[in-house]
Formats: C-alpha cells, sequence, structure tokens
C-alpha cells in the first residue's frame, strides 16, 4: 500500500485523534484508539462500541476513539506504527502476510466474531437455486477490500469452482446501493456479510438468499488485534477493552433492542434520517439481527472471545497458502481475564437499560 493510498484511507484520523484525546484528558481516563477497517461507523460495530455508553469502558480506566480508517490494509499499518492501540483484524487479509513471512509483530488476541457471516442473495424468482448455478455469473461485492470479497471466492473454491475464471465479480458499493444494483439487474448476485444485507433489507429490496453449501468451511472471524510490544506495556488495558467487548456482547445477546439504543445513543447519525428513536432502534435491530448470532463462540466449552486456530489453517489450506509460526499470529493467553465477570449481572443490567 503506497502513501497515497494511505491518506486516502485516513484523511480525518488526525483530526479526529486529537479530538479523542482532549476529551479523554478532560475525564481523567486513559484514551484507547480503535482502528476499524471501513469508511464510517456502522451497525455491525455495535459490541466493539457500545462499552463506552454503558460503562464498561470506565470501569476499566479508558475511554475508547472508534477510528474509521477506510480499509483493513490501512487499519494494519496503523496498529503497526501505533498511531492506534487495537484495531481489527481479518484472516483473509493477514494469513498471506503471515505466510510470506511478513507478519511483523501483531497478535490477534480476542475474536469477537465468529464464522459464519457472509451469504450470496438473488433477486426473488432468479434461476439460480444454489453456489453451484455462480458459473457464469456477475457477483456484485461492496469492493474488492471488503471481507465478502475473499471469504465468497474461497467457498467457490472448495466446491470446484474457479473463483477467477467461473465468475465476473463486480463492485457495486456498500448498503442499499448495492441491493438496488442487485434489485436492476446490474449484477445477477450480490455476496455479502450479514449486517449489510440487513440494511437492504430495511430499505425494502427483497432478496432471496442461496442455501449455504454443506459443511461450510468455518473461516471468517474478526480479532481484535495489536502489538506485542503493546501488549506488554499495558496488558491490563488490553484485558479491559477485550472484557468490555465480552460484557457488550453478552448485553447485546440478553436484549438486542437495549443494545440497539445504547449505540444510537453514541452515534444518533447512523438512523435513518427523519426516523423517531423507535425507528431508529428498529433499523438498527435489522441491520444487526443476524450478526448478534455470532458473538458467542461455535465450539462448545469455550470462553467469550476464544480463538480456534483450526479456522487459520482451514482458510490457509482453501488459499494454498503454507503457514509458519502460527503462534506469532494469535493469542489466547487474556482470555480467563477477559472473562473474570458475571454475564447474569450483564443480562439483568440489559433488561433493566433505559438510554
Amino acid at each position: 500500500m503506497d502513501r497515497r493510498t494511505w491518506l486516502a484511507g485516513c484523511g480525518a484520523f488526525a483530526a479526529a485523534l486529537a479530538t479523542g484525546s482532549r476529551a479523554a484528558s478532560a475525564q481523567g481516563l486513559k484514551p484507547l484508539r480503535v482502528g476499524l477497517g471501513q469508511k464510517a461507523i456502522s451497525a455491525n460495530l455495535i459490541n466493539l462500541l457500545i462499552g463506552e455508553t454503558l460503562g464498561y469502558n470506565a470501569a476499566e480506566g479508558f475511554t475508547v476513539k472508534g477510528m474509521a480508517l477506510g480499509g483493513n490494509a490501512n487499519v494494519q499499518v496503523a496498529v503497526s506504527r501505533g498511531d492506534v492501540e487495537v484495531g481489527v483484524g481479518v484472516p483473509s487479509y493477514g494469513l498471506p502476510i503471515l505466510a510470506k513471512n511478513e507478519w511483523g509483530e501483531l497478535v490477534n488476541f480476542y475474536e469477537y466474531t465468529y464464522p459464519y457471516k457472509w451469504d450470496i442473495a438473488v433477486k426473488p424468482g432468479s434461476a439460480a437455486k444454489s453456489y453451484a448455478d455462480m458459473k457464469g455469473k456477475n457477483i456484485g461485492v461492496s469492493d474488492f477490500g471488503g471481507t465478502e470479497y475473499p471469504v465468497t471466492r474461497n467457498v467457490l473454491r472448495s466446491l470446484g469452482l474457479d473463483p477467477d475464471r467461473d465468475v465476473k465479480w463486480t463492485a457495486v458499493g456498500n448498503g442499499v446501493p448495492a441491493g438496488v444494483a442487485l434489485q436492476r439487474g446490474a449484477i445477477d448476485a450480490l455476496a455479502y456479510y450479514d449486517t449489510g444485507f440487513g440494511q437492504i433489507e430495511a430499505a425494502g429490496i427483497a432478496l432471496a438468499f442461496l442455501p449455504r453449501p454443506a459443511n461450510l468451511p468455518m473461516v471468517g472471524g474478526q480479532f481484535l488485534m495489536t502489538t506485542r510490544k503493546q501488549l506488554a506495556a499495558d496488558r491490563a488495558l488490553m484485558v479491559g477493552y477485550g472484557r468490555s467487548v465480552a460484557k457488550a456482547s453478552v448485553f447485546i445477546l440478553a436484549d438486542p433492542a437495549a443494545g440497539a439504543r445504547a449505540f444510537l445513543k453514541m452515534y444518533p447519525e447512523t438512523a435513518p434520517r427523519g426516523s423517531t428513536e423507535e425507528q431508529g432502534v428498529k433499523s438498527i435491530l435489522e441491520a444487526i439481527s443476524r450478526r448478534v448470532k455470532l458473538y458467542a463462540p461455535p465450539y462448545p466449552g469455550v470462553k467469550m472471545g476464544s480463538i480456534n486456530p483450526d479456522e487459520f489453517t482451514t482458510e490457509a489450506k482453501l488459499n494454498d497458502l503454507t503457514l509458519t509460526g502460527l503462534d506469532r499470529y494469535y493469542t489466547n493467553e487474556l482470555i480467563d481475564a477477559i472473562n473474570a465477570f458475571d454475564p447474569a449481572k450483564i443480562r439483568l443490567e440489559a433488561q433493566a437499560y433505559k438510554a
């Protein structure tokens, strides 16, 4: 990634950072900058952010500033350089770097969304009834830096399709514009993620989801990532943020509407323009309805945020990557400390919550 790309993705970074630092100083809380790999704050980030308004961050002695940096590459650079303390890590971007032995000192320490959150949708009445029917079709994705692009390619490859020769790919934008492209026939199908589909359906655009293939590969989780230097220097801060995200996840699972209200309290601009509070809550719920189910681990007997390395080896195999030093890529050493809270208490807080 060249300097021009980095600057384009982070144009507002310095100003926002300064504002966040001043606010944190005024409260006497340690500022924690979190890099997010998208162009704007949206509901899919809810469990990373509402710990601020619920008081979970303050209880750990810090305040979070969410920084929308435009893409996964920008996040990786920002974490590596120390411009943010934590960033969202995605294996589709990180594992190829690890395979080249260029990973550096980054480490993923908490899985905040588990597989699998992507689907392929077509217009109702389409002749396409399965993923196998995508051969020869034009599939839309939000953009080629979005996670749905590499993950859907992997799934098609696992079914025996060549994602480069058998399919055409078209970038159609995020949210409702992506749905409009499908509705108008500019693309044959749309590969997207759960909360993005929720935005499209909330806009009244009908979708027909293709049935997921059997034995879908468990790939594509999303993680909290920092540097090993940062982890060593301020382990308590990393544990505290992980605990805040875990509490927020339990809170949303207990009462999604309460979570939506907390999110809108922080980011009222994410509600549809001119909507009432209840309409705004409904819009958030429609967006996150599929995502919420992915906050808890799908593996029996493991704690919130635990990382299963089989996800990485499966994804590497799908991409013909040879991984060495996988233990440098992730750690579960913080998970016990992160989960040192009472989930029952958090559920009661959710049920009693008033924004």
